[in-house]
């Protein structure tokens, strides 16, 4: 499928990356990270700009997150609870349960960088868990702008050893950049975070 699909990329362009990513918010399995290195790697030879990668990149990241929290609101644990039922699902899903339940909001940064496979169903389960909308899109944008970056620039100044680094990240070495980046992204919005919620609840809004 990688293969496919990375030979697809000089072909549909803008389209395929925006498609791709979205897609993989909503859990359906696709090779985003990759798509998104390897587009910073076309962008590199010229075949695309780099600015374009990134802003279709983070589009289609937060259009997939909204979608996905949306459903998982309107689904209710209902969804959640076909969700665990499905083979091979449970134990991420209880990961990402264990995840926003301590975390909250800043879950879903984290979810985004550091351990970006539980991504879509932090989503999810913040849905159905009450998460509100506003910490869980002020974290979700955030996440999407950090990963949307790093992988793309990744790609342009690594684009003779794409490969190499794709490896690494299907092997689980994941990417450090990212990580180090939102570890001091996530304590400034988890301070915000407490802030915002301190004056939604004084509005009476929570």
């Amino acid at each position: 499928m990688i293969d496919t699909l990375l030979a697809l990329v000089p072909i549909y362009g803008l389209y395929l990356i925006a498609g791709v990513v979205a897609l993989s918010c909503l859990a359906v399995p696709l090779p985003s990270s990759i798509i998104v290195m390897a587009s910073g790697g076309f962008a590199s030879a010229g075949d695309l700009v780099l600015w374009q990668v990134i802003a279709v990149a983070f589009a289609g990241f937060v259009l997939g997150d909204q979608v996905a929290f949306n459903i998982a609101r309107w689904g209710g644990p209902k969804l959640l609870g076909r969700i665990k039922g499905r083979r091979g699902r449970r134990r991420v899903v209880a990961r990402a349960e264990a995840l926003v339940a301590r975390w909250g909001a800043s879950a879903v940064l984290l979810s985004r960088t550091v351990v970006s496979p539980l991504g879509p169903w932090t989503s999810y389960i913040g849905g159905t868990a009450g998460l509100g909308w506003l910490p869980f899109t002020v974290a979700a944008v955030i996440g999407a702008a950090l990963w949307t970056r790093a992988y793309a620039t990744l790609g342009f100044m690594f684009a003779d050893k794409i490969a190499t680094i794709a490896s690494m990240i299907v092997n689980g070495a994941g990417f450090i950049l990212a990580a180090m980046i939102a570890l001091g992204s996530g304590w400034w919005l988890r301070q915000s975070w407490r802030a915002m919620r301190a004056e939604l609840r004084e509005a009476g809004q929570v």
